[in-house]
């Protein structure tokens, strides 16, 4: 569970670095005082799936051994319980 709180807030926190810099980019460039909303939040949602793809590579590794192993588990869990239901 640890690993995917800690990839989710990963994921989140990318994804407001990347829309605070397209903000701050878009007033720089436009000097207006107000950002539209819809443009700079898709453009920042492209940036941070590309960052993350990149930067979070260990720990979406990580995260994914553990849904593996509790994957793992849970089958092999199931198979005692349908081999005690068979022999009996």
């Amino acid at each position: 569970m640890k690993e995917f709180v800690v990839y989710t807030l990963s994921r989140i926190g990318i994804f407001v670095a990347s829309y605070a810099v397209i903000a701050g980019v878009y007033l720089a460039v436009t000097g207006g005082d107000s950002i539209p909303l819809l443009w700079p939040l898709l453009l920042a949602a492209v940036v941070s799936a590309v960052a993350s793809y990149y930067l979070l590579r260990g720990q979406r590794e990580r995260f994914a051994a553990v849904v593996q192993r509790r994957a793992e588990r849970a089958t092999a869990a199931f198979e005692e319980r349908k081999a005690r239901e068979d022999a009996e």
